[in-house]
């Protein structure tokens, strides 16, 4: 399986936006979190996000194939923690190790100390993601609603 990041820019806006909303449609019919589900998300905040001078869209393709992104948010600062805010993958890509080698490249390309992240903690197949990729729990939670809490994890 061959995995690889694709720097993006705004020209990628749509493909992304499109790929974000399917990849994650089911979790948002799941959860109903409207506020927080990048699903619910309207164009023009992928589009904002790719200005933002800290931020690295990168599309995740797989054997040169698009089926996902992962959008870091760098400073390029040892204060502050770099973060990844989302990555996804579509649904008919997953279950592949995409996602895993992605995060694993954008740790080599952005370094693989001092990040950050959050994710649903009813999910425990993605917890066990990210606790392959070496991060750990920090035991603070945020409860979005009766059915969602994220998890924050630290690397």
């Amino acid at each position: 399986m061959d995995v690889s990041l694709i720097r993006a820019g705004c020209k990628q806006a749509g493909l992304i936006w499109k790929m974000q909303v399917e990849s994650f449609s089911e979790s948002y019919e799941k959860y109903q979190d409207a506020d927080t589900n990048p699903a619910a998300e309207p164009m023009e905040r992928v589009l904002n996000r790719l200005r933002q001078p800290h931020t690295y869209y990168y599309l995740i393709e797989y054997d040169g194939k698009p089926v996902g992104a992962i959008r870091i948010i760098d400073k390029k600062t040892s204060k502050e923690r770099k973060r990844i805010s989302p990555v996804f993958i579509l649904p008919s890509c997953r279950n592949r190790g995409a996602a895993q080698k992605a995060i694993a490249q954008a740790e080599l390309i952005h370094g693989s100390e001092n990040w950050a992240l959050e994710t649903i903690l009813e999910e425990p197949q993605l917890c066990r993601l990210y606790e392959k990729l070496g991060y750990r729990a920090t035991g603070q939670t945020q409860k979005i609603n009766d059915r969602l809490t994220l998890v924050y994890y630290q690397k």
